[in-house]
This record gives C-alpha cells, sequence and structure tokens, in this order.
C-alpha cells in the first residue's frame, strides 16, 4: 500500500492513492483554507470505514441488510507527546439484531485492520530525502 502527498500551497496537501486524489487542509484557525480533512480526522475517517467496512459485510453476507450502516468515531486530544487517544467506535446497525448477531457484528468489525494497528504498534522510520548542498568553494 502506498499514498503520495504533495504539498500544493501552505497547508494544503493532496493526497494520491491509485487513481483517487483528495485534499488535506487546516482550518483557518490554523492557517489553512478549510478545503479538506485535516490529518487527525483522516486518521479518524480511516478507523470508522474500516469498522463500517467490516460491519457491513456482516450484515451482507448474513443477507440481514444491504445498506444503512453507519459509523461514528471520536477521540480526545491528549499531550506528553501530542497525539489522539480514548478513542469510541459507535457502529450503528439499519436492522434489529438477535443476541447472537450483536456479538458477531461486534467480533466482525473488531477484526478492522485499521483498528488492530492501533492495539499492535507497528514499526515506523521516517526517511529523509533532501538535495546535499552544493560544495563550498575554497
Amino acid at each position: 500500500m502506498q499514498v503520495r502527498i504533495e504539498q500544493v500551497e501552505g497547508v494544503k496537501f493532496s493526497i494520491q492513492a491509485r487513481k483517487h486524489t483528495i485534499l488535506c487542509d487546516q482550518p483557518a484557525e490554523n492557517g489553512g483554507t478549510d478545503q479538506g480533512l485535516t490529518p487527525p480526522e483522516f486518521l479518524l475517517a480511516s478507523l470508522g470505514t474500516c469498522a463500517a467496512f467490516y460491519a457491513a459485510e456482516y450484515l451482507r453476507t448474513r443477507n440481514l441488510a444491504a445498506s444503512g450502516v453507519s459509523v461514528s468515531v471520536t477521540a480526545e486530544k491528549l499531550k506528553s507527546p501530542a497525539r489522539l487517544g480514548n478513542f469510541q467506535i459507535h457502529v450503528n446497525s439499519p436492522v434489529p439484531l438477535t443476541t447472537e448477531h450483536r456479538e458477531g457484528l461486534m467480533r466482525s468489525v473488531n477484526h478492522c485492520l485499521v483498528k488492530n494497528t492501533f492495539l499492535n504498534p507497528p514499526q515506523m522510520e521516517i526517511l529523509l530525502d533532501a538535495p546535499t548542498p552544493a560544495a563550498a568553494h575554497i
């Protein structure tokens, strides 16, 4: 998997994944033009859409519902270091569920790739590419 990010202007960035392009920006109070989600909002969106996918697939494969799943995700800003925490994923089923299906849907959502990435922190490496300064003339 790979995405590519390019600075458009100021704090606005273009994100490309496969053939799709979306914008990331900051609200005006953070020096942006508010033309896209912020990075933390994308993080919540990624977690929520992953949970929604697993919930929708559970309902679809059991012929319980073909559409109508909704999910909301909240998190708090924490400090030292600055990060998000205390995530809550609220899954809304469009149909009533038996106890068995409620448990099955919860098991399914717990398989979310993004959620499991949070719960099993990955190795992360930052690599820097920068031009080498021109050699000083002696």
